[in-house]
């Protein structure tokens, strides 16, 4: 597949999403040809039409010695954003947090393949598509650098649109175990990106008012090569899953999957199981990033854990890869919204 793209519109004719996995990203979701209605049938408002989309676009960078996340997320009333460090031999976390009331000085790119998505503070993040490959700055006294993540020769993302609600839609696409180009230093000093592998997920549509999900990411190096992860439930799981693993840059999707664990003993073990048997890991946290805000009308109970995966997943060839304390994320979310 070449690393060029053609234009690849999200909605038909009538103004109606189109749905299921796409060979290739969607170019432009230009909310202005949505078609959207209300509960009952009739056309909403343009109001309605404007708070009730939701975006955010999450970075991860994975080293065998520490993690980073890099996330916006703007549901309309508000943005919130953050990037972390995490330390894996010393097992803490730091971290600078934003939030912006309606949105202010906020901007998003409505496209996954073009345009900038940016938010100003102690740190500063922007983050630039361009077709297969991501662009990152980040200026600020946790992390300052420029980077690409790159999307290969023949680059295989995850894409797919599913209905979500009655009336709604969420588009998803994602990419993981990409190589990176570029610098990077945390508080002034420079990190070596050399092993290290990242991912990126842009997420937008018009989603439940009441969201919850639960996720699993991986990027790391098997004896096997380059191996990504994305597992979830609770959103894009109508038809068809956002549920897939790359092995050195070949995509293969997965069958449903169930995410078990105890909420209130969140340092217990998470079981990863597919439907087919396909897939049997376990997730032991090690560190919890944590942000909980309620407003009332809004709120969200966001946790993102760092951790190590083990266990077995079977390719579509018969062999098995096997996990031993390879390390990756997981993730359980609830926003009111």
């Amino acid at each position: 597949m070449p690393n060029q793209l053609t234009e690849n519109p999200l909605f038909n004719c009538y103004g109606q999403p189109r749905f299921g996995h796409f060979a290739t990203p969607i170019t432009q979701l230009n909310i202005d040809s949505f078609a959207y209605f209300n509960l009952m049938d009739k056309p909403a408002s343009a109001l309605a039409k404007y708070l009730h989309f939701k975006q955010f676009q999450f970075i991860s960078i994975s080293h065998a010695n520490w993690q980073i996340g890099i996330a916006i997320a703007d549901i309309r009333y508000a943005t919130t954003a953050f990037c972390y460090f995490y330390d894996r031999n010393s097992k803490t976390l730091d971290e600078v947090s934003l939030l912006k009331p309606l949105s202010l000085g906020v901007v998003m790119s409505a496209s996954p393949v073009s345009g900038t998505a940016s938010v100003r503070g102690k740190q500063q993040i922007r983050i630039t598509p361009t077709g297969y490959n991501w662009q990152l700055s980040l200026k600020g006294e946790l992390l300052t650098g420029e980077l690409q993540l790159q999307g290969g020769v023949a680059p295989q993302p995850l894409a797919l649109c599913t209905p979500t609600g009655y009336n709604g839609w969420t588009y998803t696409q994602k990419h993981n175990a990409l190589r990176l180009q570029g610098e990077l230093k945390y508080r002034g000093q420079a990190l070596d990106l050399s092993s290290a592998l990242a991912g990126y997920d842009f997420s937008a549509g018009y989603m439940r008012r009441e969201t919850s999900w639960r996720w699993g990411s991986i990027s790391a190096q098997l004896p096997q090569g380059c191996f990504g992860l994305n597992l979830a439930n609770g959103v894009n799981e109508t038809g068809t899953t956002e549920n897939c693993l790359w092995l050195n840059g070949k995509k293969q999707l997965l069958a449903p999957i169930n995410i078990n664990f105890n909420r209130q003993l969140p340092q217990q073990t998470w079981q990863f199981s597919s439907s087919d048997q396909q897939v049997n890991l376990q997730f032991t946290p090690q560190h919890c990033r944590q942000e909980r805000l309620n407003f009332g009308l809004l709120a969200s109970n966001f946790r993102q854990y760092c951790g190590v995966f083990c266990g077995e997943i079977q390719l579509e060839n018969g062999e098995k890869l096997y996990l031993d304390q390879t390390p990756g994320l997981a993730e359980d979310h609830f926003a009111r919204w």
